[in-house]
């Protein structure tokens, strides 16, 4: 196996250092994925963590190998979230001071969580990339550290110490499943697995939008795409960390990538089921066992690896999660344009338990004949088979739909 700058004593004395600053996060087991999957489930909850994420791991055990020069310079970092926190807080305990650049859109309670570890807030730039430009500008001309968020030894000694925990918390598991961004988590994890445990599975997932390692795994070499988009902003990078792929290309046992619809069902089935408040990237792992469920050995462990969700976020996702489980339906419906006609839609809606949420009335459409309206319906159902029978019991009494 090869010979990384880091071994496993490095990663348990990054262990030891975080002690009581860094939480040893539980590890929760689920009935309903492990009736899925035909095996034991389990979670480790990084949502849990202290700042919501995993990054504080990777941030402290950077910082606190600065030299006393270093640690006077101060440090800065560039993040939409999960990094700035980790960064901030990791600085404060450390009495080391820290400037996070983070993007004028930046979610408001991530800002605000990011001041109230004690950082310097400097909102610039419409994305991560242009912060990320103006931080490592105030890097060279203040002398400050640029802290990266994964493409650093330390950092990813720091995120090694979720893999000790998975095999101190479940030493018998085949699989683990990751989160991918720019890949520091996942390397940490495999560096620390793998020399201890060869035979366990250690899988990353990405989103489909923001897909970049299974190209550059295919080329040999870290490859930018040219596009990302996906809700999952936690692993929305468009190009691997240099050091990541490196250990990444050698030790992980492949990359899944899964869909927008899978990630929005994750998220509701993490609420629902699971009773926990997990970001779209922190839940990849479940979004990846909810589309293949067959195709990992257990028992399986799902990296939770954060919990930051932005409140306007999670709406917009958990109504689009709800739409592709089946609970919501929407409809347009030709009536007759007469006293009643409404009300009496309205009632074969009622016999079947239909809960309507919005109606809109349709009169000007070349398509509708003098006496006709549409109208357009928001149901809320409860799943793919009642919206079938919505969609049957308006169509037997009559009436014309469309989707």
């Amino acid at each position: 196996m090869q010979s990384w700058p880091i071994t496993i004593d490095d990663v348990r004395g990054a262990q030891k250092m975080l002690a009581g600053v860094a939480r040893v996060t539980t590890m929760e087991g689920s009935r309903y994925l492990s009736g899925l999957v035909g095996a034991p489930v389990r979670l480790k909850c990084e949502n849990l963590q202290r700042t919501g994420s995993f990054k504080l791991r990777g941030a402290y055990v950077r910082i606190a190998g600065l030299s006393p020069v270093e640690r006077a310079g101060g440090v800065v970092a560039a993040s939409a979230g999960n990094h700035a926190q980790g960064v901030a807080l990791a600085a404060s305990l450390l009495g080391v001071r820290s400037t996070v650049f983070m993007p004028v859109a930046a979610p408001l309670p991530k800002v605000a969580a990011t001041r109230d570890y004690g950082a310097e807030v400097r909102l610039h730039g419409a994305n991560v990339d242009e912060a990320l430009q103006a931080a490592q500008r105030y890097a060279d001309t203040t002398g400050a550290v640029f802290i990266h968020p994964f493409d650093h030894w330390d950092v990813i000694t720091g995120q090694a110490t979720v893999g000790l925990e998975i095999l101190e918390q479940c030493p018998e598991v085949r699989t683990i499943l990751v989160g991918v961004g720019g890949g520091g988590l996942l390397a940490g994890i495999a560096a620390a697995v793998k020399p201890l445990r060869p035979d366990v599975q250690v899988i990353g997932v990405q989103a489909a939008g923001a897909a970049a390692y299974p190209p550059s795994l295919a080329a040999g070499r870290p490859m930018s795409l040219e596009h990302v988009a996906t809700m999952a902003d936690g692993i929305m990078v468009g190009r691997p960390g240099d050091i990541p792929f490196e250990v990444i290309n050698t030790l992980a046992d492949g990359i899944r990538t899964v869909s927008e619809d899978s990630l929005s069902r994750a998220l509701l089935l993490s609420l629902e089921r699971l009773k926990l408040v997990v970001e779209p990237a922190g839940a990849s792992p479940v979004a990846a066992l909810l589309e293949r469920p067959d195709s990992f050995e257990g028992p399986v462990v799902a990296v939770l690896s954060g919990g930051n969700i932005d409140p306007q976020l999670m709406q917009r996702v958990l109504r689009h999660g709800l739409a592709v489980a089946g609970r919501y339906l929407s409809l347009r419906v030709r009536l007759t344009d007469r006293p009643g006609s409404l009300a009496d839609l309205l009632g074969v809606l009622t016999r079947v338990d239909a809960n309507v949420l919005d109606v809109a009335h349709v009169r000007i459409d070349p398509r509708l004949g003098l006496t006709e309206v549409e109208v357009d319906l928001h149901l809320e159902t409860k799943g793919p088979e009642h919206c079938d029978l919505v969609v049957s019991e308006l169509r037997d009494a009559g009436y014309v739909v469309s989707h």
